[in-house]
């Protein structure tokens, strides 16, 4: 049977069967993958990447609030009676190649990817039945973006391709209807938002599924248990699918796979649940904005360090990239990408199916933080720990205070070849550092200890 004629439903038995209510659903299971993974990279893409100013928000900024810095660019720059959809068809993509999107995503060793399929503006990056006339094929690109980038890294890569979508759209009459009515009708969930949902899911089978925009009301409007419980039960995603906590009003931060709770949510602190921190490489926007500074962009050494705090905490760190209308990923978020691959090349053991310790950070010395190895979710001695030292030591020693060594204690220095000496501190182990001349990289430094006392 070819992949086109297989079935896109598969009945679990009955009594496996979830409920579309929070406590079901909530006692799923995390799909394993997804908590082995830790990074992930996040694309947002879209009609807004035209005028690539101000944010992604650049509609709802120019026509809505009718921001004064978004009007002004708008009069400046465009003639009279210029409309949002008039970029459409300037959304041309060009320059897109799938597969060296999917290399520069591999390089960067991110394990999964999560591209915007539908943000809040209502325009689809496949050719949707449910958005006529506002899609990639009918406007604009005339391809189905969504498509080409998964046949992409899945052909090229092993990274688990996923999908963000927005539940609301800012114009879209039957939503501004359906608010009208104060929710008492849902016209627009039955015949757009729900319908797109089932679409991506069946089309492109995706590993994630990112929501977003639902938090003018309730999931009780949006049909979000519904929804959730078919993805689990019966959809052909159904054993791997995760999906976030952003499914209506007081969902956040509480139901879903893993939690989101903000945009750039980095507690600092080890959660209860699984949890996601999506950031943006460029601080001032998800989307490509041409007006951007060099001082906008978070330095590698800025991303690591999310990235060591979020890890050692029990998150994921989801990294987002905006590419340019005609279909380019820019090449500062190219040279960070890579560099934290380089990065990960040499400290991955550190990142990737790690768990947490029972400490995450050092209590005396700052700036460093640990996770423990491959292994079980018990503590055992034959885990090794890993401490990410973000400073390198002025004296050339970094004191570790919370581990406790055992006669039988190795201390390895993770991309220095030679052996590395260390001693019994009270409190911890005090390490000397090598010549930074000697080390393979020049940011985070991770230090892998073996037999610590828990």
């Amino acid at each position: 049977m070819s992949p086109k004629n297989k079935p896109l439903v598969v009945i679990q038995d009955q009594e496996n069967r979830y409920t579309p209510d929070w406590d079901s659903l909530d006692s799923r299971p995390l799909p394993s993958w997804y908590d082995d993974a830790k990074f992930g990279i996040f694309i947002h893409w879209g009609v807004f990447s035209v005028p690539s100013f101000g944010s992604e928000w650049f509609w709802i900024n120019w026509k809505g609030s009718k921001n004064p810095k978004y009007v002004d660019f708008m009069k400046r720059n465009y003639p009279p009676g210029f409309t949002y959809p008039d970029f459409g068809p300037m959304f041309t993509a060009e320059f897109f190649e799938p597969q060296q999107w999917a290399e520069i995503l591999k390089s960067s060793g991110a394990k999964y990817v999560v591209l915007t399929s539908k943000h809040h503006e209502g325009y689809t990056l496949w050719p949707s039945k449910y958005s006529f006339n506002w899609n990639a094929m009918d406007v604009g690109p005339k391809r189905d973006l969504v498509g080409d980038l998964a046949n992409a890294i899945r052909k090229h890569t092993d990274l688990k391709f996923g999908l963000y979508h927005s539940l609301y759209e800012w114009f879209h009459p039957l939503y501004l209807q359906d608010k009208e009515n104060d929710w008492g009708t849902q016209d627009f969930v039955k015949s757009k938002t729900m319908p797109e949902l089932y679409e991506i899911v069946n089309k492109y089978k995706p590993s994630v599924i990112w929501s977003d925009g639902d938090w003018e009301t309730n999931d009780k409007y949006w049909n979000s248990t519904d929804f959730i419980a078919w993805l689990y039960n019966d959809s052909p995603v159904k054993q791997e699918i995760v999906v976030n906590d952003r499914w209506g009003r007081g969902t956040t931060c509480k139901h879903g796979d893993f939690y989101t709770c903000t945009d750039h949510f980095n507690p600092g602190t080890l959660q209860l649940h699984k949890w996601e921190n999506c950031l943006t490489i460029d601080r001032q926007s998800w989307g490509f904005r041409r007006n951007a500074v060099l001082s906008d962009y978070n330095s590698t050494p800025d991303l690591l360090k999310e990235m060591a705090t979020t890890i050692s905490c029990g998150g994921n760190m989801l990294l987002n990239v905006g590419p340019t209308h005609y279909g380019q990923i820019p090449p500062i978020y190219e040279e960070r990408l890579r560099q934290i691959g380089q990065w990960l090349n040499i400290n991955g053991e550190a990142i990737f199916g790690s768990r947490p310790w029972i400490y995450q950070n050092d209590t005396r010395t700052p700036d460093i933080w640990y996770t423990k190895g491959k292994g079980s979710k018990e503590l055992l001695l034959s885990d090794p720990v890993y401490a990410i030292v973000l400073q390198w030591p002025e004296t050339g020693v970094i004191e570790l205070t919370v581990p406790t060594a055992t006669a039988s204690t190795q201390v390895t220095f993770l991309g220095y070849p030679g052996e590395i000496k260390w001693g019994v501190a009270s409190p911890g182990i005090q390490v000397r550092f090598p010549s930074k001349s000697k080390v393979s990289n020049d940011w985070a430094w991770v230090l892998r200890l073996d037999n610590l006392v828990y």
